[in-house]
């Protein structure tokens, strides 16, 4: 079990990253955080592996505690950052073998360590190529693969498929599940929704350096309180999408919380009776004089959950006189909020 509570980080400059963070994450859980960026994710997983010190809060990791005893964290740990930390200059395999040195691994056993590896992450037959030539998805492989040398217990993995094609994250998504099926507590940071998706066994959304949702998936999908109604709009007038958007709260049929989102298309409604409102909001929208091109009815998505978390986030912050006049909501509004909360 790893847990850490009431986490706080200030910088030096007073900015407040972390505001009492508190987690607790099961041995072989595939658990991490969905949050924009700049909104503390990477910040705490810092702290968690011990790479910043907390202004504040205490946090034991594999039965260690990270201020007193950092050592014996760092050695029960892989950490995977953004950007990938292999030496170009070296192939893959001696990539691997360097890590296998600098964790300790025990001489007899590296060999057939980095065979291991290498057939994990599917770069047997490059082994022995420099590393310069691989392509991004493979160095983000191989650096999964020096992350695990020690075999670690628990790996922290931050956006480790930012940057990458769809076919190249498939890939890593792959290895992650394989590694996780093995008994590795995984924790992952991702700004991709249907990664967190895909992959997690739990999930909390994170926000202005809090925790303001947590559950799995199909938890945090329930939490949007019904389907969602995907309405495109004609784009002849530029500003039809957010007329819609005015028109179906004015038009007295949503229930409360309902949350309406601009979308590329045109708009999506998110709310308890869906398929019963569908066609009375599209009524509505006609004889407003909006063409619809399309309606979808759908289960909700961890993308409406992130919108409607956010959403109640930023409602709460103008109520209680936080936002102030620069303040920017996202994308969506809620039954009640004027036409000019929405935006592309």
């Amino acid at each position: 079990m790893q847990f850490a509570r009431d986490l706080e980080l200030t910088y030096s400059t007073g900015t407040e990253a972390v505001r009492g963070i508190s987690l607790d994450i099961p041995e072989g859980e595939f658990f991490g955080f969905l949050e924009p960026n700049g909104a503390g994710k990477t910040t705490t997983t810092k702290m968690l592996a011990t790479l910043l010190q907390p202004s504040a809060g205490e946090i034991t990791v594999n039965g260690f505690d990270v201020l007193s005893d950092t050592r014996s964290v760092r050695r029960s740990i892989g950490y995977m950052a953004q950007e990938t930390s292999i030496d170009d200059e070296l192939t893959g395999r001696e990539n691997i073998k360097f890590a296998c040195e600098a964790y300790g691994v025990p001489r007899a056993e590296r060999a057939a360590r980095i065979d291991d590896l290498l057939g994990l992450v599917g770069l047997v037959d490059v082994a022995d190529k420099q590393a310069k030539t691989y392509s991004g998805g493979m160095k983000k492989r191989l650096d999964v693969a020096t992350a695990l040398v020690h075999r670690p217990p628990l790996v922290f993995l931050d956006e480790p498929t930012t940057g990458l094609d769809p076919k190249a994250r498939n890939r890593l998504w792959e290895y992650f599940r394989r590694i996780n099926d093995e008994g590795i507590t995984i924790f992952l940071t991702t700004q991709y929704l249907e990664e967190a998706d895909q992959l997690y066994d739990r999930v909390a959304v994170i926000l202005d350096g809090r925790i303001v949702a947590e559950g799995t998936p199909a938890e945090l999908k329930c939490r949007v309180g019904g389907d969602v109604l995907e309405l495109d709009i004609d784009a002849a007038d530029e500003g039809d999408a957010e007329r819609a958007a005015a028109i179906v709260h004015e038009s007295a049929l949503l229930d409360g919380g309902t949350v309406v989102t601009v979308t590329d298309e045109g708009i999506a409604v998110a709310l308890p009776r869906a398929r019963e409102m569908g066609v009375e909001i599209l009524l509505a929208l006609c004889d407003a004089g909006i063409t619809v091109t399309g309606f979808n009815v759908r289960s909700p998505t961890l993308d409406d959950v992130f919108l409607s978390v956010t959403s109640e986030r930023f409602e709460d912050a103008v109520v209680n006189g936080v936002a102030g006049t620069d303040a920017k909501g996202p994308a969506a509004m809620t039954d009640g909020e004027t036409a000019s909360g929405v935006r592309r």
